[in-house]
This record gives C-alpha cells, structure tokens and sequence, in this order.
C-alpha cells in the first residue's frame, strides 16, 4: 500500500502518505499492516507465515517521516516471536507482535467451525460511498458493498456486514493488507447511534487463518462484525472475513468512546 524502505534487518523507514487519515492521525490499519509487514520480512523462511498480530496505537500517526524498529524476540523449531514499534519524532506511536509459524503436521483436528454468515451475491449488493465528506479521507481507497445497517442509523443491532476489496486491485494479498482490511469497515456501535460519536482503537488482535499470499487479490471478502460487550467506556467486538471456502480471519478489537 506504501512505500517501506529496509535499512537494516531491524530498522524501516517510511512517510505515512496523505490521504489516508482517520481524523487527524492515519487509518490504524495502515499503521498496524506497516508493522506487520516490516515483522514479516525478518523471517526468512517463507514457509514461517504470519499466524496472529497483537498492536496497540498508542497516538495519532501523522503524514511524516516515521521508522519501525523491529525485534526477533526468540526463533524456535516451529515458531518466530517479532515486535515492532513504529515512531515519529523519537516518540513511539504504535507497538505490535507476531507470530510466524509452518503448517504443523498433526492428526485430524476436531471440527470446530463457525456458523457462516448470509451472504447476498457481491453483484447483488451496491456499492456504498464511505469516503469524504461523509467517511474518513482512508475509506476511498476501498469499495464498500453493505448487506448490514448504515450508520448511524439508529438500528436494533451493534453489527456491521458487508462485501470489501481495495479499489485497485493488490498484486498479492500480504499479511499487512489483511490486517488493514479487517480495520476497514467502522465500529459496530455506529450502527446503534443516531448522531456521529468519536472513538478510538485500544487494542487490536487478529488471527490469520489462512496464508495471505494464497487469496486471489481480484476477489472481494465478506466481513461480519458485532459488538459483544462494553464497560466503563470501552466497547469490544470481534470482526470476520470469509471467501468462498470459510473464515479466512478473525479479529478483536476494544474501543475508547470519546464523546
């Protein structure tokens, strides 16, 4: 999505590009995919592919000079544990950990699934304008096609559904772009709000089910998401994406309400 120079094996460099903010710090799946694409490219086994990421934003990223400094913290058998910080300005505004694993050889797991969601044809359903000045500046470079509630709208369910792809196309799907994608649809409260209401990503979890690079990167997904509980001001939902085949990500996330 951006231009990341590698330095060294543990230093990137980088300008958050304009045109990609969310308010006045840039997309947090921006933020978090820069991250997990600088931990990603210090393990040089490609069969090691990313399984789970772990990031907190810690302040707004603005448009400027940032780097990421990444660290192997241990490489086992089976498995690489990285971190990463990306800063600006000497101050740290993002923290993040993966895990890179191989496909481990064992007997045939239990069958565990998840219930699939109703799914209306992607042709079926209209595509959505979420960018200014309605939606965050971040949102045009996606196309949006809604089977759930609009927001802020008022309706009976914290929930968002939807079709998702990027307005041009990817060369390959990448664990960073994963990620971005599953920050880019809004917080399910929007959908039980009938006024705008500003929050702020806390944390965010994703577990990658399946390996990025083998998504066709023409094809859109299907995102599912839905708020599950809130306390003292934080709100916390869990986010899908599914193709044709299953789930191919999952992703939870707690968010600050701030108005």
């Amino acid at each position: 999505m951006i231009k990341v120079d590698r330095l060294s094996d543990d230093e990137h460099r980088l300008v958050l590009p304009d045109g990609w903010q969310q308010g006045r710090g840039a997309f947090g799946g921006l933020v978090l995919g820069v991250m997990m694409e600088a931990m990603v490219a210090r393990e040089p086994d490609a069969a090691r592919v990313a399984r789970t990421f772990t990031g907190d934003i810690c302040g707004p990223a603005l448009p400027v000079a940032s780097r990421v400094l990444t660290r192997v913290l241990r490489r086992g058998n089976n498995q690489t544990n990285v971190s990463a910080t990306l800063e600006q300005d000497g101050a740290v505004v993002a923290h993040a950990s993966c895990v890179l694993a191989a496909p481990r050889k064992v007997s045939p797991p239990p069958g565990l699934t998840l219930d699939p969601p109703q799914r209306p044809a992607y042709e079926d359903a209209p595509v959505a304008d979420m960018g200014p000045p309605l939606g965050p500046r971040f949102a045009q470079h996606y196309e949006y096609r809604l089977t759930g509630p609009l927001p802020f709208h008022a309706g009976p369910e914290a929930v968002v559904q939807g079709w998702l792809k990027e307005r041009v196309p990817l060369s390959r799907v990448t664990a960073a772009a994963m990620v971005a994608r599953l920050d880019a649809y809004w917080p399910c409260v929007f959908s039980v709000e009938e006024r705008r209401r500003p929050v702020a990503t806390v944390s965010f979890m994703a577990e990658l089910l399946r390996d990025p690079g083998t998504l066709d990167p023409r094809l859109p997904l299907f995102y599912r998401a839905r708020a599950v509980a809130q306390a003292g001001g934080y709100v916390v939902e869990m986010r899908e994406l599914w193709d044709a085949e299953g789930p191919v990500a999952l992703n939870q996330q707690a968010f600050a309400l701030l108005g």
